[in-house]
């Protein structure tokens, strides 16, 4: 769970909280200083960085030859960086990596909400689930998101309720489930007059 300080100071402003969390359990990392490095669709195995400098200097190693995630978020180290060197330190710390990669995935949220037309809240659950995957991927529909355009809009905070409905599923679970144990019980009252009836009328 990210604190509530650091995304109410840090991410970015256009997604509600409850997304960001969810954005981060679904597609980030606990540890800060967290680097993922895949190539060829595969994980290479590196050792964990124990302070900022190690991490940095992990993803300079790496940015350019293969596919490097960082921090809270797992940003794309690479995404406009034309030199490793050109890399700045301060993606790493926690507030500056969940601004980034808070922003760039509103824009992610943005364009799969795009392809999708007008979108209405009860459809907001898949365009997140796609979303997270093409932050995942770093592509959409052929395209890469992390280069793409921006397309504009609000969707994230006119569906917000939808995620917030979907991130505390328990809450939806136990409305539900209520409805669901109170059905099953009127059909099983039902089941014992039809029964009783019967065995009245024979």
């Amino acid at each position: 769970m990210l604190d509530a300080a650091l995304i109410q100071q840090c991410a970015d402003p256009s997604l509600k909280p409850a997304i960001v969390q969810q954005f981060v359990t679904a597609a980030g990392s606990n540890d800060p200083l967290a680097v993922t490095v895949k190539s060829g669709g595969r994980l290479i195995l590196i050792p964990n960085a124990t302070s900022a400098d190690e991490a940095i200097a992990i993803v300079r190693q790496y940015v350019g030859r293969a596919v490097v995630r960082v921090g809270l978020t797992q940003f794309p180290a690479g995404v406009g960086v034309k030199d490793a060197a050109d890399l700045n330190p301060d993606l790493i710390g926690p507030c500056e990596n969940l601004r980034k990669g808070t922003a760039m995935f509103a824009k992610v949220l943005r364009i799969v909400a795009k392809w999708y037309g007008n979108p209405t809240d009860d459809v907001f659950p898949q365009i997140f689930e796609d979303a997270v995957y093409a932050w995942k991927t770093g592509e959409f529909e052929g395209g890469s998101v992390f280069q793409a355009g921006d397309p504009g809009g609000d969707v994230t905070a006119a569906s917000a309720p939808a995620v917030n409905k979907d991130a505390a599923t328990g809450e939806d679970q136990e409305d539900s489930q209520p409805q669901r144990s109170e059905e099953s019980h009127n059909a099983g009252s039902a089941e014992m007059r039809i029964d009783l009836s019967r065995i009245g009328g024979n």
